[in-house]
């Protein structure tokens, strides 16, 4: 192993240095180098991986069949981003951040050579990582994470070599349902392993029922209250089932999908401020705290829940490409802040929609809030116009103030982003009796003549006017 002797030193110009090549990073580099020239500002952005600017979130889509190929999910690649007068270097993981010094010890991942490079500014966009259970059998050939692109190449490699059509899902969150649509799109047999009461951990329990209905309606075995103790292999070495306390699930492939936690090792050994959840702890202009030329962004950081106050830790791509335009906007000498989320979050498993945003029950339990709920069935369309379709809409409100916290909806086609309204309003601080009056587009294709959504809004705000 080659370690440089000689650090390289910034020239005249300031240099910005980004640790992660994908959205926050990238994001990032990108709108620094549009604020200022390769004259003004040297960028030099290190990525460990073998692609850059990727939807991990299409992964499942890919994996399924709904996208064709594998560079459909690259929106920039390393070429491109060269091109731009930003220097990334692949396959070159940062070891070290050393604060003090103001540089970082990066590492050739495939020649092991390693040097230091010197910064003015620092973006620290590490991601996170999957979630692997320190179990027998977690790394046996046949088991799979979906996090990178390589991730989902060699899932689909193992797909198509393996002559069996049974498949394990552990997990039932975003990625469980995702996964398990994927594979049955494939024909695969699915099972799903869930600890929890029901699948969806980001809904309330009556919700998540209405996913594990419609689940098994489409052919997946549901196993809830469930906790895998192991992974068993063949003689070949290859998994063969998983295993809980009380049975084995025969598995010819197994995929994880059990959530991720914020990759902050080298913020932590770099003495960087980090949350009760794990993740990098930002101001308002995502500006490391206490450090007035380090930034951070994306999976990596904790981000403020505007409804609770609270802060969180969520893994989604929409946060993750806003916090690299604030953090390139200021690393550049501009002024952009990202005051907070709601937590907004849509997904889908075959043709069920699935979307919530703000708090869940437990969420304002933990908050100190006292609420009321109301939950509604309603169609996506006007009852007699073809092809409407069901869907459940639960809403929690503030008791007395009627101040919206929360919405879920379960439901077929046209259900999942209404949640935006929602969104909308959570981030306005809505009252439930100011969303009774929303001036919402209507006509029967798209609508009942009161949308599901302020249907709910009503109920929650008769529900708020009643005596505690």
């Amino acid at each position: 192993m080659n370690m440089s002797a000689a650090r390289e030193v910034s020239g005249p110009r300031e240099r910005l240095v980004v640790i992660g090549g994908d959205a926050a990073g990238m994001s990032a580099a990108s709108q620094a180098r549009r604020l200022r020239s390769a004259g003004e500002l040297e960028i030099v952005a290190f990525e460990r991986g073998h692609f850059t600017s990727f939807s991990a979130c299409g992964i499942p889509y890919w994996v399924g069949g709904d996208v064709d190929d594998r560079d459909q999910l690259i929106a920039r690649t390393a070429e491109e981003h060269r091109a731009r007068d930003i220097d990334l270097r692949m396959r070159t993981e940062v070891t070290e951040i050393d604060v003090a010094g103001g540089r970082v010890r990066a590492r050739d991942v495939d020649s092991g050579d390693e040097y230091w490079t010197s910064y003015d500014k620092l973006v620290i966009a590490t991601g996170a990582r999957p979630i692997r259970p320190d179990m027998p059998g977690a790394d046996a050939p046949g088991v799979h994470g979906v996090q990178t692109l390589d991730d989902g190449q060699a899932l689909i490699d193992t797909l198509t070599r393996t002559r069996g059509r049974r498949a394990v899902v552990v997990g039932a969150g975003y990625i469980g349902v995702e996964m398990a649509e994927a594979l049955i799109n494939r024909g695969y047999e699915v099972t799903v392993v869930n600890r929890g009461s029901e699948p969806m951990s980001t809904l309330d329990a009556d919700m998540g029922r209405l996913v594990h209905e419609a689940m098994e309606g489409l052919g997946i075995t549901m196993v809830n209250d469930a906790e895998v103790t192991k992974i068993l292999t063949g003689e070949d070495g290859r998994v063969r089932a998983v295993a809980t306390e009380d049975a084995e699930h025969p598995a010819d492939v197994v995929v994880l999908g059990i959530g991720v936690r914020p990759e902050t090792t080298l913020a932590r050994a770099a003495g960087l401020p980090l949350g009760s959840h794990g993740g990098l702890l930002t101001d308002l202009a995502m500006r490391v705290r206490g450090h007035e030329n380090i930034w951070a962004g994306g999976d990596c950081v904790e981000v403020l829940d505007l409804v609770s106050g609270q802060e969180r830790h969520i893994a989604l791509g929409t946060h993750a490409n806003k916090h690299g335009q604030v953090i390139g906007t200021n690393a550049a000498g501009g002024y952009a802040t990202f005051p907070g989320v709601v937590g907004t979050a849509v997904s889908k498993v075959c043709d069920l929609e699935i979307a919530r945003t703000g708090l869940r029950e437990k969420d304002a339990r933990r908050a100190g809030l006292k609420y009321v709920t109301a939950t509604i069935e309603s169609t996506s369309r006007a009852g007699y116009y073809p092809n409407a379709s069901a869907m459940t809409v639960k809403m929690l409100a503030e008791r007395r103030t009627g101040r919206l916290l929360g919405v879920q909806i379960v439901g077929r086609e046209g259900a999942g982003k209404r949640v935006d309204i929602a969104a909308v309003a959570l981030t306005a601080g809505m009252t439930v009796e100011q969303m009774v009056s929303l001036d919402l587009g209507y006509a029967p294709p798209f609508s009942p003549v009161w949308d599901p959504v302020l249907v709910a809004a009503r109920k929650a705000a008769k529900a708020v006017q009643q005596p505690t």
